[in-house]
């Protein structure tokens, strides 16, 4: 992946988290077609090294991708881009998981949606 990051560096100078810039790079590319579903991305290790942080800043960077449905780590073959109808999916079925679990509590679906809302505004 010779064009990823490239000359792209996270800024050390910057209030935003290292991970937070990784993965908001990622998340670029993703939209724009740089990183096309089904690509590998780097391991940790190794992208740690090219940019010069910690591996745990790349870990973070993956999980949080991972959470929400733009790559999927698949053990020994890496991490890799999810296609946007499996990020759907992936989604949905995240979506419908949360429904059930507010239903079975007796929570209303006004009060579900005021949680997920302040939930998703904690995630920016």
């Amino acid at each position: 992946m010779a064009t990823f990051p490239g000359a792209w560096r996270p800024r050390t100078d910057s209030s935003v988290p290292l991970f937070e810039q990784l993965r908001l790079r990622i998340v670029h590319l993703v939209d724009d077609g740089g990183l096309p579903p089904g690509q590998r991305l780097p391991a940790v290790r190794a992208l740690a090294t090219e940019l010069d942080v910690a591996p745990h800043t790349v870990a973070r960077a993956y999980k949080e991708l991972e959470a929400t449905s733009i790559v999927a780590t698949r053990g020994r073959n890496g991490t890799v881009v999810l296609a946007r109808d499996e990020r759907q999916r992936r989604l949905g079925e995240a979506a419908s998981a949360y429904a059930e679990a507010a239903h079975a509590s007796g929570v209303s679906l006004a009060e579900a949606v005021r949680l997920l809302t302040a939930a998703y505004r904690d995630q920016g």
